[in-house]
């Protein structure tokens, strides 16, 4: 779970990005976890953007996919959530302390 303080550094870190996962109509599926998962190995921040065609709410989408991948969400605002999971083997985002 993040603090306040390291959901803030987060969004900093995010807010330059532009998303890399663009979830459409059929929401959630094997090959968009399976893509998520691995940029999220590789890079650990995940910017996503829900299309219009969703009728799922961007929070619930949100919530579901951090759910799957076991990572923690940094931001959700409009249509766009960033998301983060940290790579056990080789961290590259140094969170500030607690």
């Amino acid at each position: 779970m993040l603090t306040s303080k390291q959901r803030a550094y987060l969004r900093s870190l995010a807010h330059h990005l532009e998303p890399k996962l663009y979830i459409g109509k059929n929401a959630i599926t094997d090959r968009l976890l399976q893509q998520a998962d691995e940029y999220l190995t590789a890079n650990e921040l995940l910017k996503c953007s829900v299309q219009q065609n969703v009728e799922a709410d961007t929070k619930a989408v949100a919530v579901e996919l951090a759910a799957a991948l076991s990572a923690d969400i940094a931001q959700v605002i409009g249509r766009k959530f960033v998301i983060f999971r940290r790579n056990p083997e080789q961290p590259t985002i140094e969170l500030p302390s607690r």
